[in-house]
């Protein structure tokens, strides 16, 4: 079996690739701040990168922060990559990210191209915001007892362990480039998503739509994040929180 690196492999999404690629008999290094032997900070770069990709034939890159950095992370990673002689990199991220103008899918968008032009073998894989996500948001917006949520605005979320399971796929895979987008089963209206978060943390709250302004909010309204098309999850938000609760 090959030798496979996970960027980010202690994090939400990269610690279940890693128990996937594990099941599958493979040789995995966690790449992490804060992970021994493989602690590196990928922003900075360092020695410790090298010694993290000799023999490593695939890197899975989940590391990811929306306070900034990545962009000089996937630098030092292709760099690594290359001086190893590493065949495959493959990256997750996110859907609309051409299509919506928020400073954080910029910088996905341009840590994409940035591997396109790599000269490595490449595989990207974008996927609808995480269950995770969306019930942290909602925990704040409902905090209050009366609940402004931004108005005319649908969500797909989807179940983190199965975009995990489709990373470990591609990554077992020959790279495939930009492969279709995988999205949660169904596209809900926030105010459906807000009622259910509600109902399986027994609270009650008055909830209210309110417009906003700026063309991010209008493009999230117009569904820039979502694909309706690519409904392949299976796990339904009911679902993710029934077990949460569990």
């Amino acid at each position: 079996m090959s030798t496979i690196l996970v960027t980010g492999g202690t994090g939400t999404l990269g610690r279940h690739v890693v128990g996937r690629l594990r099941e599958d008999g493979h040789a995995v290094r966690v790449l992490s701040r804060h992970a021994e032997p493989y602690a590196v900070d990928l922003r900075a770069g360092g020695p410790g990168l090298d010694a993290a990709f000799t023999g490593v034939d695939t890197v899975v890159h989940c590391a990811s922060s929306p306070r900034g950095g990545d962009e000089q992370a996937v630098d030092h990673l292709i760099a690594a990559a290359r001086r190893a002689g590493t065949a495959h990199l493959v990256y997750i991220s996110i859907v609309g990210v051409d299509r919506v103008p928020l400073g954080y899918y910029r910088v996905k968008l341009a840590v994409e191209r940035r591997i396109e032009d790599s000269g490595l073998g490449w595989t990207v894989l974008r996927t609808t915001q995480f269950h995770d996500l969306v019930a942290t948001a909602l925990r704040a917006l409902t905090a209050p007892p009366l609940a402004l949520l931004p108005a005319g605005l649908s969500d797909q979320p989807v179940e983190v362990t199965e975009v995990a399971s489709r990373l470990a796929e591609l990554a077992q895979a020959a790279p495939a480039g930009r492969v279709p987008d995988m999205g949660g089963p169904e596209v809900r209206s926030l105010r459906s998503l807000a009622r259910a978060y509600l109902h399986a943390t027994g609270r009650r709250r008055l909830l209210a739509e309110v417009p906003l302004a700026g063309r991010t909010y209008r493009a999230f309204r117009a569904g820039g994040h979502l694909a309706p098309e690519e409904a392949v999850g299976k796990v339904t938000f009911e679902e993710y929180l029934a077990e949460r609760g569990r």
